[in-house]
């Protein structure tokens, strides 16, 4: 049932939600990655001292390492050059940024731009998805979709990593609001995930079989499943066929501006967003007729 709403209202709204969400996605984005790391390296120091093949690390780092909170909620915020706390004032998306002149308050230290420009495209994302969809459960899930797409973006580009916590979950999320047929028929949907891992997983160890190295990782595979589960297998072509063209644009022109070399890997994560996201804007326009979105 949509919310009935006068339309401006409903797309001021829909920004203000957007950039207060792309403010969140930014902490999503800096922290989980190194979040996972302090994890994973805490597992690998225990599984090593119980082998008996502990590197020689100072114990007592390690202590003070352990015991330092830091996951998505804690600690607060503060700027990584000097240390000192952000404030709430200081923390409004976009215009603190534009008022601080892109600037650490404290010690100048310059803020990337990149955390404006996330929440300005959560917030566009917003606006787009509320224009396409209205104020429905369809763009309430098809907001969920692609707020997860930004961050898996955001990560997969700087650290080449799509975490499980986010796909995992996205994957399941899919089938879920496919119960009610909000984007694919649940039938479809159930195919499209495992037809979207298949996929990419058999494009992997064909790759593999034949030059012995590895052209993607296994989050790519669980991504498109999970897309596979939202837009159901009608719309896998289409979102193979956007992400490998915008992959290979990138690759070329990187390697034109000799920004990379030949077997530089590069992360294929944002360009599957990418796709997903085409596939949420466009409905059944990008899936050949197939698609359910009106």
């Amino acid at each position: 049932m949509a919310l009935d709403l006068p339309q401006p209202a409903l797309l001021a709204a829909a920004l203000i939600l957007g950039l207060l969400v792309g403010s969140c996605l930014n902490v999503v984005v800096y922290r989980l990655p190194r979040q996972l790391q302090r994890t994973w390296r805490r597992e690998a120091l225990a599984w090593l001292a119980a082998d008996g093949a502990a590197p020689n690390v100072d114990p007592a780092a390690n202590a003070v390492a352990a015991d330092e909170p830091f996951n998505l909620v804690v600690p607060r915020s503060r700027c990584p050059c000097c240390g000192a706390g952000i404030a709430a004032y200081d923390n409004i998306p976009v215009l603190s940024w534009l008022w601080l002149r892109g600037r650490c308050r404290r010690c100048a230290a310059p803020i990337s731009w990149r955390y404006p420009l996330l929440e300005l495209a959560s917030g566009a994302l917003a606006v787009l998805v509320v224009l396409r969809l209205g104020a429905t459960p369809q763009a309430l899930a098809g907001l969920l979709l692609g707020w997860s797409l930004l961050a898996l973006a955001a990560i997969d580009g700087d650290h080449q990593l799509l975490p499980d916590l986010i796909t995992v979950p996205l994957l399941w999320l899919g089938l879920l609001v496919n119960t009610a047929e909000l984007f694919a028929p649940l039938a479809s949907a159930v195919v499209g995930a495992a037809a979207g891992y298949l996929l990419l997983w058999s494009v992997y160890w064909l790759f593999r079989l034949a030059t012995g190295r590895e052209g993607m990782g296994y989050g790519d595979f669980k991504l498109l499943a999970a897309l596979g589960a939202w837009f159901g297998w009608e719309a896998l072509p289409a979102l193979l066929l956007i992400a490998s063209a915008g992959g290979a644009l990138y690759g070329s022109v990187a390697i034109l501006l000799r920004r990379q070399g030949r077997r530089t890997p590069f992360a294929f994560g944002p360009f599957l967003a990418l796709a997903g996201g085409a596939a949420l804007l466009a409905g059944e326009r990008l899936q050949g007729g197939y698609g359910r979105l009106g």
